[in-house]
């Protein structure tokens, strides 16, 4: 009974229009299944493409460090960091902390800790920023008071981290120094020679500048390449970062090319391999 059902119902869908050169259709009808195969596989290969491609974007907008990367952040807690530059400091923590990023942390004056190894939650900074205040007024004390002093060294810094991140064979490094930049005298040789090394390295480098003296910029200014070196100002670090990324990011040129193709797979499977649509008759008309 349900096979007999199913038997008229397939006939009726297989029922075409009656015509003597039926035999001349079978060549065409393989021809046009091979073509809206191949266009409905391209077009799904170009789907899956795209899909790849837009995996790869990432749509958090970190802007102090560059997306995708461990960053070692190296902040300067020398006794010429005023409150202003504090301010700054905490500004810039906060923004990583925002941006959910994976970090180091060296601090340092004339000699450099780490405190916080490479891959840390960008989270753990916040208990951290009720100690970044200036030593000189009093409450609360940071921990590592005691032990800074007068001089500040950048290089001593800079080369723990660099050896911080290449003892835990970190991939897709990057770096952030922020200080002043007023570093020793003596220790300016080293200084050069330390950043020449990261740079030649495949750290990505940063360096957010605290009110640096005309000579301090002078020399980071010829040391880094622009994008490298910012200065902070009254309106904060992280608003540069964001603004310079949204108009530096790239097109993802990629992306839209593998969307085009698909669009224009659709297109031609439409235009080749669609059916046939015949015009219906026009019903007669009842006699009065």
């Amino acid at each position: 009974m349900w096979s007999d059902r199913l038997t008229r119902f397939w006939r009726r869908r297989r029922r075409g229009i009656a015509s003597h050169d039926a035999g001349a259709f079978p060549g065409p009808a393989r021809r046009t299944l091979i073509l809206r195969i191949v266009l409905a596989g391209a077009a799904s290969a170009l789907l899956l493409s795209a899909a790849a491609a837009a995996g790869d974007l990432d749509s958090r907008e970190r802007g102090i460090l560059p997306s995708d990367t461990t960053g070692m952040v190296v902040i300067d807690l020398s006794l010429s960091i005023d409150d202003a530059d504090y301010h700054e400091v905490r500004r810039v923590l906060n923004g990583l902390i925002d941006s959910d990023a994976r970090i180091g942390l060296v601090v340092f004056s004339d000699v450099a800790y780490e405190l916080l190894p490479p891959g840390t939650p960008a989270s753990h900074l916040r208990p951290m920023l009720r100690l970044l205040v200036p030593p000189r007024l009093g409450n609360p004390v940071n921990p590592w008071t005691g032990t800074f002093r007068a001089g500040t060294r950048i290089s001593t810094a800079l080369e723990l981290a660099r050896s911080i991140l290449e003892r835990d064979e970190v991939d897709n490094a990057s770096m952030l120094l922020v200080s002043d930049l007023e570093t020793a005298p003596d220790d300016v040789p080293a200084l050069v020679q330390t950043v020449d090394t990261i740079r030649r390295s495949e750290i990505a480098f940063r360096v957010v500048g605290l009110g640096p003296s005309s000579d301090a910029r002078t020399i980071f200014e010829g040391l880094l390449q622009r994008g490298e070196f910012e200065v902070a100002s009254d309106r904060g670090f992280d608003e540069q970062a964001r603004s310079s990324d949204a108009v530096t990011s790239e097109l993802p040129i990629a992306l839209l090319v593998l969307g085009g193709l698909f669009f224009l797979a659709l297109a031609a499977h439409e235009r080749f391999a669609g059916r046939l649509a015949l015009p219906r008759a026009p019903r007669a008309r009842r006699a009065a």
